[in-house]
C-alpha cells in the first residue's frame, strides 16, 4: 500500500499538478494572442490554418462539432475550455484516476489549436519559418493518410524535446524511419530541438522522408493530433461533434505515441494529457512518475526513465504497434522513409538511363532460374567516373509453381518502391522510361550494382513469396547489352498491353474485393473489376488476382459475380451478397457503373470525386490536387467529407483517375458524355484517356467541350459555356 500511495502521490503532485499548471499557461497565452489579434483585425475576419481544408480547426471541430472561422468563434471556444479546466489537486486529495487531468488535457488541445491558428493572422511568431513546416493541408493529409490505411506506415511518433547530442538524435530518427514510422516533431529541450539536431546532422526532413518538423514550441504538436483527428473524419466517417467516436477511432486505429526527450515541463505534461485522451501514451527518457494501469490507452499511459537505446522499442511495445520489417542486405539504411529522398547534382555519383541514356527494367518468367544469382554485365559503380550518365538495364527472371504471365508487370512495377527505399538511391519511372541516381554517400558506404539485385531478390521473396520461388537478377551497364534487352522488353511491353487491354467486365466471372482500407473505414468495401480499378488507383483487377494468390486470406478476395440484376448499372447477385457481408451488413446493394443508384462506398483514398451538377444535367470531376472552388459549391476537401468513411451517397462517387478512361465510367448514368467540368490540370493530364473513351462512345469532339475553372466555377457559368459549345449532356435524358 505504501508503494501504491507513493505512486499516486507522484501522479498527483507531478503529473496532475503539472497538467493543471500547464493548461493555465495555455489559457493565458490564448487569451493574450486573441487580444493581440483583435487589435489588428476585424472580429469576423476568416481564420484558418490553410485554405484547402474541410475540417476548420480539426480537433475543436471533431470533439465539439463547432466550426471555428472567426475571432469571435475562437473566444467561445476559449470560454468553453476555461470551464473545462480544473485547478491542481489539493495536497491531501486522493487521486487514483485521471478524470480531471484528462479534461485539462483536452482543454489544452483546444487552446493549442487556437494559439497556432492565430499565428496565421500575425498574432505570435510566424508559423512557417526556418526548418518548420507548420500546418499540413488536406491534400497532404490524404496522400499520407493512405500509407496509414495500407499499412506502409504503421503509426507515428510525436517527438518533443531534444536528444543529448546530434549523433543520438540522428540515430533515433534513423531507427524510427527504419521501422517505417512517421516522426512528427515540435517543442524542444536542452536548449535546442530534435529538428535542429537532425538539420545539424545533415538529415533531410519533410513529408517525403517521414521526418516532419511542425514547430519549435510544444503547441506545434496540435498538428500531430490534428492529423490523427482528420483521419477519423476523412477515412473513418466519424462525424464532427462525435467526440466518443473520434477518441475511440484513434485509440483503435491510429497507432501513435509521444516520445519525450529531455526534461518534461508543465506545458509538455498538458500536451501529453491531451494525447492520452486519444489513446496515445507517453514514453519519457527522464525519471517522471509513471501511470502503468491500462484504461484510456491500450496498455500503459506513461512510461519513464527509458534508456535512449531502448526508447523506440519500448514505445512500439506500449502502443501495441505491429511492425513487419524486411531485412535487406545493403550497406545503407533501408525503408519507406527514403522513398521521398532527392539526390541533387552535387551529391550525384552516377546517373542511370533517363533522358540522356537508354534504359529498361523487365521482369519475366524463366526456366533454369538460380535463386539469388546476381550478375553485373559491364562496369560497376566504383568503376564509373563520378557525375557520369550511363545506359542501364535490369532483367529479373523468376520462377514459381503459382507464377503466371499476368503477374510479370505487377512484380515489375514494384521495383520503383523497392529500390527507392534504399538511402541514396533514386528511382523514377518504369519500363523503358526509368531514370535512376546513386549518391556519393551511398557509394562511399559500399553500395554497388549487386545491391540492386539483393534488394530485388529480398523483396520479391518477402512480398511475393506466395507465387515466386526463385529470383535471379542481371544488370547491364554497357550500351550494346542495354540496347538488346531494351528491344526485347519493348516487344513484351506491347504484348502485355494488348493482353490486359482485352480484359472486360463481361469476359470474367470473378471480380476482386479490396478491404485493405477497413483498417480505417470499417464498413467500406472496394470491388475491383477489369474495367474499374480500385478507388486509390493503386490496384487493378490483375493486382487483386495476384494478391489473392500470394495471400489467400488477405484483403483481396475473389467475388463470383453471380446472376445479373442490372447489366446497365453493373449490379450482380454475388457482388451484392459479398458487399453486404463484407460491409458488416451496412451495404445491401451496389452498382458498379452508377453514381446515382447505390454507388460504391469510399474510404477516403480516392484519387478523384465525381459529383452531380443538376442544372447541367451532367457531372463534374475534381481530383485531390485541386485546391480551388468547384461548380458544386464545395472544394475537394469538403466533398471528401461527404463521400469518405464508407458512406454511400447518391450523386457523389469516389474513383481513380484511370477509371475516367474506361468505357464503364458512369456508364449506367450516361457515361463519359456526362462529364461537363474538371480542373484544367486534370483535364490535360487525362487528355489521351478522355479522348479515347469519348471516341468509343461516339463523341469525338467531347474533350474540347468540357469546361474548366477557366470557363467558370459557378454552375450558372458552366451551364452558359456548355450551351455555347453544344455539350451533349444538355440533350441527354435527365439524370434524376
Amino acid at each position: 500500500m505504501a508503494t501504491i500511495a507513493r505512486e499516486i502521490e507522484g501522479i498527483r503532485q507531478t503529473i496532475a499538478g503539472g497538467v493543471a499548471r500547464g493548461v493555465q499557461s495555455y489559457l493565458d497565452l490564448a487569451k493574450a494572442r486573441l487580444e493581440e489579434a483583435r487589435g489588428s483585425m476585424d472580429s469576423d475576419k476568416k481564420i484558418e490554418f490553410f485554405p484547402n481544408t474541410g475540417y476548420f480547426l480539426p480537433v475543436i471541430y471533431a470533439i465539439t462539432g463547432q466550426k471555428v472561422e472567426t475571432l469571435d468563434e475562437m473566444a467561445l471556444v476559449i470560454d468553453k475550455a476555461e470551464k473545462l479546466i480544473t485547478p491542481a489537486p489539493a495536497a491531501k486529495l486522493w487521486l487514483p484516476y485521471l478524470g480531471e487531468t484528462l479534461d485539462n488535457g483536452m482543454a489544452a488541445l483546444w487552446l493549442a489549436e487556437i494559439i497556432e491558428a492565430l499565428k496565421y493572422v500575425g498574432a505570435g511568431p510566424a508559423p512557417v519559418q526556418d526548418i518548420w513546416l507548420g500546418a499540413a493541408d488536406d491534400i497532404i493529409m490524404r496522400q499520407r493518410g493512405v500509407e496509414f490505411v495500407d499499412g506502409s506506415a504503421p503509426g507515428f511518433a510525436a517527438v518533443t524535446g531534444a536528444a543529448p547530442d546530434t549523433e543520438t538524435a540522428v540515430a533515433l530518427a534513423r531507427e524510427m524511419q527504419g521501422k517505417y514510422l512517421y516522426v512528427f516533431i515540435a517543442g524542444g529541450s536542452r536548449g535546442t530541438t530534435f529538428a535542429h539536431q537532425l538539420a545539424e546532422g545533415g538529415v533531410e526532413m519533410g513529408w517525403d522522408t517521414r521526418l516532419v518538423p511542425f514547430g519549435p514550441e510544444i503547441y506545434g504538436h496540435i498538428y500531430s493530433v490534428g492529423f490523427a483527428t482528420r483521419a477519423a473524419m476523412a477515412f473513418g466517417g466519424v462525424k464532427p461533434g462525435d467526440y466518443k467516436g473520434t477518441l475511440k477511432y484513434n485509440k483503435d486505429r491510429v497507432f501513435a505515441f509521444v516520445l519525450a526527450l529531455g526534461e518534461v515541463d508543465d506545458l509538455k505534461y498538458a500536451a501529453a494529457a491531451g494525447a492520452i485522451n486519444y489513446g496515445f501514451p507517453t514514453i519519457a527518457e527522464t525519471d517522471i512518475p509513471e501511470i502503468l494501469p491500462t484504461g484510456v490507452c491500450t496498455y500503459e499511459h506513461v512510461c519513464s526513465d527509458v534508456p535512449l537505446n531502448a526508447i523506440v522499442a519500448k514505445a512500439i511495445e506500449v502502443r501495441g504497434l505491429k511492425i513487419v520489417i524486411t531485412e535487406v542486405p545493403v550497406p545503407v539504411a533501408y525503408g519507406p522513409a527514403f522513398e521521398g529522398e532527392r539526390i541533387r547534382k552535387e551529391d550525384l555519383h552516377v546517373e542511370l538511363a533517363g533522358p540522356k541514356a537508354k534504359g529498361a527494367e523487365l521482369t519475366v518468367i524463366a526456366d533454369d532460374v538460380e535463386d539469388g544469382k546476381i550478375t553485373v554485365v559491364g562496369p560497376d559503380v566504383d568503376e564509373i567516373e563520378p557525375g557520369t550518365t550511363i545506359p542501364y538495364a535490369v532483367l529479373v527472371e523468376v520462377s514459381g509453381r503459382k507464377m503466371q504471365k499476368d503477374f510479370e508487370p505487377i512484380l515489375e512495377r514494384q521495383l520503383h518502391h523497392f529500390l527507392n527505399e534504399a538511402e541514396g538511391f533514386l528511382h523514377v519511372g518504369q519500363r523503358d522510361i526509368i531514370w535512376e541516381r546513386i549518391s556519393k554517400k551511398a557509394v562511399g558506404a559500399g553500395f554497388k550494382f549487386e545491391h540492386v539485385g539483393k534488394i530485388i531478390h529480398a523483396r520479391y521473396h518477402a512480398d511475393f513469396g506466395g507465387i515466386v520461388d526463385k529470383v535471379q537478377v542481371t544488370i547491364y551497364t554497357k550500351e550494346p547489352e542495354v540496347t538488346e534487352l531494351l528491344t526485347k522488353a519493348q516487344a513484351l511491353y506491347h504484348e502485355r498491353d494488348e493482353r490486359i487491354g482485352s480484359l472486360t467486365d463481361e469476359s470474367v466471372d470473378t471480380f476482386y474485393s479490396c478491404t485493405l482500407c477497413q483498417s480505417f473505414a470499417p464498413d467500406h468495401v472496394c470491388v475491383i473489376t477489369p474495367e474499374r480499378p480500385g478507388l486509390c488507383g493503386a490496384y487493378n483487377w490483375l493486382d487483386g488476382k495476384a494478391a489473392f494468390e500470394i495471400n489467400p486470406t488477405g484483403p483481396n478476395q475473389p467475388i463470383l459475380k453471380g446472376a445479373v440484376i442490372d447489366q446497365r448499372m453493373g449490379e450482380w447477385e454475388g457482388v451484392n451478397e459479398f458487399a453486404y457481408s463484407a460491409s458488416h451488413n451496412a451495404i445491401e446493394r451496389f452498382s458498379a457503373y452508377s453514381m446515382m443508384e447505390n454507388p460504391m462506398t469510399s474510404c477516403g483514398c480516392f484519387e478523384a470525386i465525381s459529383v452531380l451538377l443538376p442544372m447541367c444535367n451532367g457531372v463534374m470531376t475534381v481530383d485531390r490536387d485541386h485546391t480551388g472552388m468547384t461548380p458544386c459549391g464545395m472544394k475537394f476537401s469538403t466533398l471528401a467529407g461527404s463521400v469518405g468513411g464508407g458512406a454511400q451517397t447518391p450523386g457523389f462517387v469516389g474513383h481513380s483517375k484511370f477509371y475516367m478512361g474506361s468505357s464503364k465510367f458512369l456508364s449506367g448514368d450516361g457515361g463519359i458524355a456526362r462529364l461537363v467540368w474538371m480542373p484544367k490540370k486534370l483535364k490535360e493530364e487525362l487528355e489521351e484517356a478522355i479522348n479515347a473513351n469519348a471516341v468509343k462512345a461516339g463523341y469525338p469532339d467531347l474533350y474540347a467541350k468540357i469546361a474548366t475553372e477557366d470557363n467558370g466555377t459557378e454552375e450558372e457559368d458552366v451551364m452558359a459555356y456548355l450551351a455555347e459549345v453544344g455539350h451533349p449532356a444538355l440533350e441527354m435524358d435527365p439524370m434524376f
